[in-house]
């Protein structure tokens, strides 16, 4: 049976309910309050109010707009700070505990780059009942990122991509369900915490579905604006209808900037979300719209929706038709700089905490929407002259939220950075990006809504310096309003169509066989143990009742070793499975025999100090470079290993050796390594979300690897019980893999020896080649590689049309490359590096 998609079952859900509303909504307390139910004459929705007369709902587009502008019918005037202060005080009193916010970047979770809303936080493991939720009940100020409304910010006066959704939320087992409380307490929050009488406050019946859960909703408005809802999650969808749940879950959010606009009464909400950055930018800019016309456009600002209106011009006809007395033209002359202005100050913010959080501008992933918002801001600014520094109004933003975000001003210097960064790298694209539009009018090729689009998601090129570009030449180009909902769409489309390269797994039969006990994540060095053999496949593939060896996974390769005299050549996980691999099994293993196994220790201890180093690397480029290092991806082999970390630019050769020295002094210090199992919502608490390096670790306990005073993980892998057990590291290379991906590849232990060894062969074998001292390599080196370079510059190749000297010298050149073990294009900064390397090599006293 076909599952209806989740629209469908809210539909469905919300037309059953509204023939029970008892049963499904808190109506019990709604009357209590004398509230009537009604049927909206309009849409047709049911909702709440205590008006008899009443003939609408309080959705905007029925009931006349936004209607509290010109006075909000709240007694309590409170700003934006004021209203989590307010709320969290007031729940605390009724029962909930107020906490921290989590990152924006939803780390925790594989399916989502952003958290866009409260519920996130405890998505998938405490709604599934398999993980305590921190608190129960709980509030929480969650700032949240969504991209999908980029076009309406400014304009509407109520669109955003980084909001706070205060949550309000529990999660309880059926008997202790008590809903009627939670809408009470909700309730409690309009009529005392913002002082609305009861005749201004309008409850909607709705219904929410999504995640293979669903339950009934009710939405609160007053004069036309939503101040939130509230969800009850109480069923698991089917395909045979709906069933309880044996976790029910209460999901109100509400938004603290429109409860903060609400009791403001402010033109938007933007005056009352960040005042003191949009003051500053009037000051700057001196963008300013006539009191008198604000007031008559904003209730109607809502109406400009590009999500909702089929045609945009005709919407700013209608809007400037109620306005009155101007001209759909002239309307938008006059709203769209102040658009602007508002925008700058909205991307500033949401940039602000994406990059304390630790996320980077890409063109990848999340990253691209911050990207995406950046540029929009730097083009605003660009395109009406403005002398905005946003690294100001980052520190604006900071010092506003400190009573609520005090962490948004511990990076502003690590986000200043990153901002410049990414500034340079917008100068460098639009320089390059007026060349390609040039070029693309002089054909007089058409530039539509899809070649803009085009042009931005492979380019970087900006609507605004496509239609610049144009002016110059005589020509016009039409920018669509929803633009970067366009741009966005393409992205999302591009990103499901990507097909990633998996290894091709092997599936075996093992239904009825338990999982194994695993003993390898406690003493790394322990090689030898017994087992008893539960299941054999085809002759080789061995499923033991426990093992200490180490499956392949993690970036981590597997153990190897002998089972019973047999040679165990590869060992993998399936579910919860471990499976052996045999080369042969020649000595007639059955199951239920008992086998005396043992790990190559050499191998073990190896893959170890890999890892190991590559936990005290991530630690130290964490600490040296910044909080927005994460770890992308690692690999741990035998002879190498390497790992990928988030960064802005490439590293250069003084960072490298200073990360390698402070890598070393690590491994000097004897630092010890800690590993223990702690339940999932312990462990965020107590080290944070930076525990989610390399990407999501499922389970109720996680196993937490902590690099004492240096680096806290989530890990799975074999460890060394102390730092000095790596020996040394030494980084071999590093390049950019991506574009904020930067690679470091490294040896340690045994591995860092041979590798020392052979550099002294490369060194002994270059000396020999270039008939010197190694003393004397680093000046013939560089004498060689000036003389290829001029060769180079004057436009020759090194072949026959050279000089038997030059050619004879480019030939050395050469060889000293290969031995290198480089390539041609890599040719500059392997030199650099290996002039480095020769001299310090040169000066080692020899024993």
């Amino acid at each position: 049976m076909t599952m209806p998609g989740d629209k469908e079952i809210k539909l469905e859900f919300r037309k059953k309910a509204s023939l029970e509303p008892d049963k499904y909504y808190a109506t019990s307390v709604l009357k209590e309050e004398g509230f009537l139910r009604k049927k909206c004459g309009n849409c047709g929705r049911y909702y709440w109010t205590v008006h008899t007369d009443s003939r609408v709902c309080g959705d905007p587009a029925c009931s006349g707009g936004f209607r509290f502008i010109n006075g909000s019918p709240a007694r309590k005037k409170l700003d934006y700070i004021e209203v989590w202060k307010e709320f969290a005080s007031q729940f605390q009193k009724l029962g909930y505990t107020p906490i921290r916010r989590y990152p924006v970047a939803a780390r925790w979770r594989d399916d989502t780059d952003f958290v866009q809303a409260s519920i996130y936080d405890f998505q998938p493991y405490v709604v599934s009942g398999e993980v305590e939720p921190p608190a129960n009940p709980l509030v929480v100020p969650q700032f949240c990122l969504r991209f999908n409304d980029i076009d309406n910010v400014g304009i509407t006066g109520a669109h955003y991509t980084g909001f706070v959704m205060i949550g309000q939320h529990a999660f309880m087992p059926p008997e202790k369900w008590k809903q009627s409380d939670y809408f009470r307490d909700i309730h409690s929050w309009l009529s005392d915490g913002l002082g609305l009488p009861n005749e201004e406050i309008t409850y909607h019946e709705d219904a929410w579905a999504g995640g293979g859960n669903m339950g009934p909703c009710m939405e609160f408005f007053s004069r036309g604006l939503e101040l939130g809802n509230q969800v009850y999650m109480t069923y698991e969808t089917t395909p045979h209808g709906y069933k309880e749940l044996k976790l029910k879950v209460l999901d109100m959010g509400m938004g603290q900037e429109r409860n903060a606009w609400f009791t403001g009464a402010a033109p938007t909400s933007y005056e009352t979300t960040f005042p003191t950055v949009v003051k500053k930018l009037q000051e700057i800019t001196g963008v300013s719209v006539e009191p008198g016309l604000l007031q008559k456009f904003l209730p109607y600002s809502s109406y400009l929706n590009v999500d909702e209106v089929e045609n945009i011009d005709k919407a700013w006809e209608n809007v400037a038709g109620k306005v009155g007395g101007i001209s759909a033209a002239e309307l938008k002359k006059t709203i769209l700089p102040l658009s602007a202005l508002y925008s700058v100050a909205e991307h500033s913010r949401s940039l602000l905490v994406a990059l304390s959080d630790g996320v980077l501008p890409s063109n990848v992933a999340g990253g691209y929407n911050l990207r995406v918002i950046l540029r929009r801001a730097l083009s605003f600014i660009d395109s009406y002259g403005w002398q905005v520094d946003m690294a100001k109004l980052f520190e604006l933003h900071a010092t506003y939220l400190k009573p609520q975000f005090p962490e948004l001003s511990e990076n502003l210097s690590e986000v200043a950075d990153i901002l410049g960064v990414e500034k340079r790298k917008f100068a460098e694209t639009k320089k390059r990006s007026a060349q390609i539009v040039e070029q693309i009018l002089k054909k007089n090729e058409e530039i539509g809504s899809e070649k803009l689009v085009q042009l931005y998601d492979s380019n970087g090129i900006s609507p605004d310096l496509i239609k610049e570009e144009a002016r110059k030449l005589g020509k016009a180009v039409a920018v669509p309003d929803n633009f970067y909902a366009m741009v966005a769409e393409r992205h999302e489309k591009s990103k499901q169509q990507q097909t990633t390269a998996t290894t091709k797994e092997i599936k075996l039969d093992l239904e009825g066989v338990p999982a194994t006990k695993v003993l390898y994540y406690g003493d790394y060095t322990v090689v030898k143990f017994s087992a008893t053999i539960l299941k054999i496949i085809d002759d080789k593939y061995v499923v033991l009742d426990q093992t200490y060896f180490y499956p392949t996974s993690g970036g981590q390769e597997h153990d190897a070793g002998e089972m019973a005299g047999c040679d165990v050549t590869d060992v993998f996980k399936q579910g919860n499975v471990v499976v052996h691999v045999l080369r042969d099994n020649n000595r007639g293993l059955k199951a239920g025999q008992k086998v005396d196994c043992q790990i190559n220790w050499e191998r073990r201890q190896q893959l170890a100090q890999h890892h190991t180093a590559t936990h005290v690397l991530n630690g130290v480029c964490r600490k040296m470079l910044g909080n927005h290092v994460w770890q992308a991806g690692a690999a741990k082999f035998v002879d190498k290993a390497r790992i990928d970390i988030t960064h802005y630019e490439q590293l250069s050769e003084q960072q490298l050796q200073q990360i390698e020295e402070e890598a070393n002094k690590i491994i000097a210090a004897d630092v010890p390594v800690h590993k223990s199992f702690v339940p999932r919502t312990e462990a965020e608490q107590k080290y944070g979300f930076s525990i989610y390096q390399g990407g999501v670790v499922p389970g109720k306990l996680l196993r937490i690897v902590d690099v004492e005073g240096l680096d806290v993980e989530a890990c799975g892998g074999t460890h060394l019980n102390h730092t000095g057990e790596v020996g040394r590291i030494k980084i071999l290379r590093s390049s950019k893999i991506q574009d904020v991906i930067v690679r470091l590849e490294y040896v340690a232990g045994k591995a860092e020896s041979s590798a020392a060894a052979e550099k002294e062969k490369i060194v002994a074998e270059a000396a020999k080649l270039l008939n010197c001292e190694p003393n004397q390599l680093p000046g013939r080196v560089e004498e060689l590689f000036e003389n290829w370079k001029d060769a180079v510059k004057k436009g020759k190749a090194v072949d026959a049309q050279l000089t038997s000297a030059t050619k004879y010298e480019g030939d050395i050149l050469a060889k000293v490359v290969e031995i290198l073990r480089t390539q041609p294009e890599n040719v500059t900064k392997t030199i650099t590096r290996f002039l480095s390397e020769l001299k310090t090599v040169a000066e080692k006293p020899k024993h």
